[in-house]
């Protein structure tokens, strides 16, 4: 640790004054803050974010007991399931530490405190912890995190989606997103409007499938005062709301065709008129739109107007579905048993090896949306410390389907092997590589081909 690193931050939760001035004294190599009892533990959890907590189960107002301190525990795995917490008891020893490693601690020591051997704990605490930080890390810069409108990839294919939505997020087109549902089209709206010039104005969404027919047409364009029975004040439209920004119009195929002429009309004229009103307003909004359907058929059918999909898809991008996105769904898992075990309070360590092999090799018919889903339901039902295939309700069914093109399938059996690798290791390249059973420069070099980001 150079002079200039800041010092690793360590919380001792110990309510006996002399322990604690023992405590601070012997680490003074860390960033030591003291805490008596469980609610001045918490303050300092999310005042200092320490990486390690040494954790005396014997707490007020339950000195002689456990109580106090399970709570204590339970409440910082909570709030900072990342942080190790070294819990002590004098107390039913063998009872106290298997009831504590259950609930998420890193570890145990048994009162009286050891000061050497508490020592060693907390610097491989400590280590641990910074292998950890280093991973996220590096996954975070191997796959593609933080890419436009937060979508979280490591795909080639799903990279060029987003790379292109930045592109065309500044220049003020029409976006037609087309692809499956819950491929992540709201997200991808979204950024648009979040890297466009009107970022500032309102972001207005609307899914043309959920409303019925005889309210769509008030729900965009609104109403005056009279206008039909119940309307007993004036009502301004989505696209009047939009004003300054972005109109996204999710599943636009579902709107019928007389309303597609008064969409044409606007998109045409950029002015509006409400349900029963006589004066034109006009608006300066961006049309993004999505569909899951196939609106070239539907033009040829009649059951869609082409004059008014040349209007919408001045810019068309396709959305791979997850199958076709190798190494996402495993990713994506990860993500998803963070986000809900975090928000239910629930210490699940990851996926056993058998349900990683599940995501990795279903088909996923209801894309990003049935995997944020199984993961949710499986993070609260789930019995265990770590997700297996019956947790997440993945059966034999729904393999994915194979390629006959020789060369396309060992390039994405490749890919596919250090995605899953990478996911499984959380970005440590020693580790991936000893996994993939290939030398780190091979591992480099590879990663270079698929477009990995092997710089980090």
């Amino acid at each position: 640790m150079t002079e200039s690193s800041p010092r690793p931050k360590l919380l001792v939760v110990e309510d006996d004054e002399g322990l604690q001035r023992q405590l601070r004294w012997a680490y003074e190599d860390y960033d030591v803050t003291i805490a008596g009892n469980r609610e001045e533990a918490i303050a300092a959890l999310h005042a200092h974010e320490p990486a390690v907590v040494t954790l005396d189960l014997g707490l007020p107002p339950d000195p002689d007991g456990t109580s106090e301190g399970f709570a204590t525990l339970e409440e910082i795995m909570a709030v900072r399931p990342g942080t190790k917490v070294i819990v002590a008891s004098g107390h039913g020893a063998r009872e106290s530490a298997l009831g504590a490693i259950a609930k998420g601690a890193f570890d145990f020591y048994q009162k009286p405190v050891d000061i050497d051997e508490l020592g060693h704990i907390v610097r491989r605490a400590m280590h641990v912890h910074a292998l950890e930080e280093e991973n996220r890390r590096l996954i975070r810069a191997a796959t593609g995190q933080g890419v436009v409108g937060g979508i979280i990839t490591g795909a080639p294919e799903m990279l060029k989606v987003a790379r292109m939505i930045e592109r065309v997020a500044s220049a003020d087109v029409s976006v037609m997103l087309l692809g499956a549902s819950g491929t992540g089209k709201e997200l991808l709206a979204r950024g648009l409007h979040d890297n466009s010039l009107r970022k500032d104005a309102p972001f207005v969404a609307l899914n043309c499938a959920a409303i019925p027919e005889t309210l769509l047409e008030s729900e965009l364009f609104g109403y005056e005062k009279g206008a039909f029975t119940g309307a007993i004040k004036s009502m301004e439209g989505k696209i009047e709301r939009a004003e300054g920004g972005t109109l996204f119009l999710d599943e636009v195929g579902d709107i019928p065709l007389p309303l597609q002429v008064k969409l044409l009309r606007f998109l045409q004229e950029r002015v509006i008129e409400r349900i029963g009103g006589r004066r034109t307003i006009p608006v300066d909004v961006r049309i993004v739109c999505a569909t899951h359907q196939n609106l070239e058929s539907m033009i040829a059918s009649g059951a869609f107007r082409e004059d008014l999909y040349y209007r919408l898809a001045e810019i068309v991008v396709r959305i791979p579905a997850l199958a076709e996105r190798q190494g996402d769904a495993e990713l994506l898992a990860h993500h998803f048993l963070a986000k809900f075990a975090h928000e239910h309070r629930r210490v699940i360590k990851g996926f056993s090896p058998a349900a990683l092999a599940r995501i990795a090799d279903w088909a996923w018919p209801g894309n990003v949306r049935e995997l944020e889903n199984r993961v949710k339901r499986a993070v609260i039902m789930a019995e265990g410390n770590r997700l297996t295939p019956e947790d997440l309700d993945l059966g034999e069914g729904d393999a994915v389907g194979t390629s006959l093109n020789l060369k396309r399938v060992r390039e994405a059996a490749e890919r596919n092997a250090i995605q899953q690798a990478m996911a499984r290791t959380e970005g440590n390249v020693s580790a991936t590589a000893k996994l993939l059973g290939v030398g780190r420069p091979t591992l480099y070099y590879m990663m270079k081909e698929y477009g990995f980001d092997a710089a980090s």
